[in-house]
């Protein structure tokens, strides 16, 4: 587990952007167990593709896309194992990965990256996934 106040500014780079962090099991249920509406869901990460790619290509995606998720969360592995875990629950029957970007539509997962989808992939292209993704299921 990493220390909190370590990962601090790195959680902010999506909170202050307006994403929701979620921080215990309850938390996560709640927002994942309704059925309507659009859910994009962030597990951050401190390492670098995170900081290189997945961070800035969700913010990308998200400014340049003309329909938005009707909510938008963000869990942090290593820092909060329960919501983490209870998240990646929601994301079955994908492997745990980290970083990771989910879409939920109506309580269904619809688009998903994995770490193998980020890493090494520049903002720009990792928005660009996304931001068809957002088009598509969005209202």
């Amino acid at each position: 587990m990493y220390p909190e106040q370590l990962t601090i500014p790195m959680a902010k780079e999506l909170t202050d952007f307006g994403f929701k962090g979620l921080s215990s099991a309850v938390e996560v249920k709640e927002i994942m167990d309704k059925k309507d509406g659009t859910v994009l869901v962030v597990i951050n990460s401190v390492c670098g593709c995170a900081a290189g790619g997945a961070r800035p290509g969700v913010k990308l995606a998200i400014e340049n896309s003309s329909k938005q998720p009707s909510a938008l969360v963000t869990v942090f592995a290593g820092v909060n194992k329960e919501a983490v875990d209870t998240a990646r629950q929601y994301m079955l029957p994908y492997p745990p990965s980290s970083p990771a970007v989910a879409l939920f539509k109506d309580g269904k997962l619809v688009h998903f990256l994995e770490r193998h989808h980020i890493e090494g992939k520049s903002p720009e292209m990792i928005a660009a996934n996304l931001k068809n993704a957002i088009e598509h299921y969005c209202a």
